[in-house]
């Protein structure tokens, strides 16, 4: 009596689970999955590189700004290095804190001028990814999507099959054209 209890429980458990591999199957033919490349839709998309050249011109606008101040500084070392044996030991120091204060000086327009770029860049992205989400989601309900994800983040493989950053690379221009 046993063993043909235990051959019963066994079949049963055999039959729950052919049920579910049936049921995962089925599910897994409606599953429709989408990836892009965030990073590379800021990169190629049209907005995306008219950001980037805002974005580069204040860079170059603020490296051309602190160029002489790096190259004094330069001049100051070289000086001090050169001449510092036939000063006195009072000069020595304060042409050194003269040095080291306007290094500090420099720094602190160096971490201000990075201060401004990163809200130029956020200032710049943030429409832009905005858009973004709403495209993404109107193509994924659009193309009947279950879901899409940014292949950066935490997608470990994906088949080319799948990739969708091409597309809505032209849909996001189209939606930023408007």
């Amino acid at each position: 009596m046993l063993k043909r209890r235990d051959v019963l429980a066994a079949m049963v458990v055999v039959c729950f689970g052919a049920l579910l591999l049936l049921a995962s199957a089925a599910t897994a033919e409606e599953l429709k999955v989408g990836v892009m490349n965030v990073q590379e839709i800021l990169v190629k998309s049209t907005s995306g590189k008219a950001a980037k050249v805002k974005f580069d011109d204040k860079m170059k606008e603020l490296q051309g700004r602190f160029k002489a101040e790096e190259e004094e500084l330069i001049g100051m070392q070289k000086d001090i290095e050169k001449k510092s044996s036939a000063w006195s030991e009072e000069t020595k120091q304060e042409k050194i804190l003269e040095f080291q204060k306007k290094r500090r000086d420099l720094k602190a327009k160096t971490e201000d001028a990075r201060f401004e770029l990163k809200g130029l860049q956020d200032k710049e992205l943030a429409p832009i990814l905005k858009a973004l989400e709403k495209v993404v989601v109107t193509y994924g309900e659009a193309n009947g999507f279950t879901m899409i994800l940014d292949s950066q983040n935490g997608v470990i493989f994906f088949n080319e099959s799948v990739n969708i950053t091409d597309k809505i690379i032209v849909e996001l221009d189209a939606a930023m054209a408007k």
